[in-house]
């Protein structure tokens, strides 16, 4: 029997957003061509750093204040300033670092723009500082006793879920993982919500406790949607800040189990890949490859 230590485990977030969608006006003032920055009203805490989001004209035309760009719709990570600022960015590392390197060039409009924002789900990331988890899942019962029995009988119910993750407080550093302070901003979006996607892993690939070579393929885990229902933190003089977010399930709990890697590739009767008409040298794989 082998012993487990917490260390080969981790969690992965996914963003996610329910479909509502945020309306707003650029103005000719509201775009800063020099610091690449342009802004609309919203309600503070509606979007936040490392988001990515689809913006489109409303009116079915050019999104004229993004320089060189004559689409009627964008899709960009974004970094969110103290005055709700925006600033756009093509991948998620550079929206977190911000500034104006990365960030896309704009243009002054000829006029006002009315666009409409919806925050896309994107892909799973580490949740970096991660000291424990727990995860829960209950399943209810329900009494079918009649009056006559000797004994109590019940038959199982529905199931529900739910859990906790503590993690040391980080707002800064690690621009490819998702940062603590994220999940103490998605507990404070109001139209949104706080929904979010979780795997949580027992054991990840590449770990050898068992110092098996075959088990160094092997992954254990729960994947689960949900929402955080609250967020602690924990302030001690000479000690490390700490977050506690509590959350819980919203739908299916699966535990998957990958004891084999297998071919990434989805192949044809003949064991051949298939080619992609738009680039020959691209074959379809399964969406578990990248674990």
């Amino acid at each position: 029997m082998s012993i487990y230590l917490g260390t080969f485990g981790n969690v992965e977030l996914k963003r996610q957003f329910n479909d509502s969608q945020i309306d707003g006006t650029v103005t000719v003032s509201d775009v800063d061509v020099n610091r690449k920055r342009f802004s609309f009203d919203f309600d503070p805490g509606l979007l936040v750093t490392g988001d990515q989001v689809r913006i489109s004209n409303k009116e079915d035309s050019p999104l004229s204040f993004i320089s060189g760009y004559s689409g009627r719709a964008v899709r960009k990570f974004i970094n969110v300033d103290e005055l709700n600022g925006i600033r756009l960015y093509n991948s998620f590392a550079d929206a977190i670092n911000g500034g104006t390197t990365n960030a896309t060039t704009l243009a002054t409009p000829s006029a006002s723009i009315e666009i409409k924002v919806i925050i896309q789900s994107s892909t799973f990331r580490i949740l970096s500082q991660v000291r424990s988890y727990e995860l829960n899942t209950q399943r209810e019962t329900v009494d079918t006793t009649s009056l006559s029995d000797n004994f109590r009988s019940q038959i199982s119910g529905l199931m529900s879920g739910s859990g906790r993750v503590t993690c040391f407080w980080e707002y800064t550093g690690d621009t490819e993982k998702e940062l603590p302070q994220y999940l103490l901003q998605l507990l404070l979006r109001t139209k949104v919500g706080s929904r979010f996607a979780g795997q949580f892993y027992i054991k990840t690939r590449g770990e050898t406790p068992t110092n098996d070579p075959l088990a160094a393929n092997h992954s254990i885990w729960h994947e689960v949607e949900g929402f955080l229902t609250s967020c602690a933190v924990q302030f001690v003089a000479d000690q490390a800040v700490e977050i506690t977010a509590d959350f819980v399930t919203t739908g299916p709990i699966e535990l998957k189990v990958q004891l084999e890697p297998g071919s990434p590739n989805i192949l044809q009767e003949n064991s051949d890949g298939i080619v992609l008409d738009q680039d020959s040298s691209a074959k379809l794989v399964t969406e578990s490859s990248g674990l």
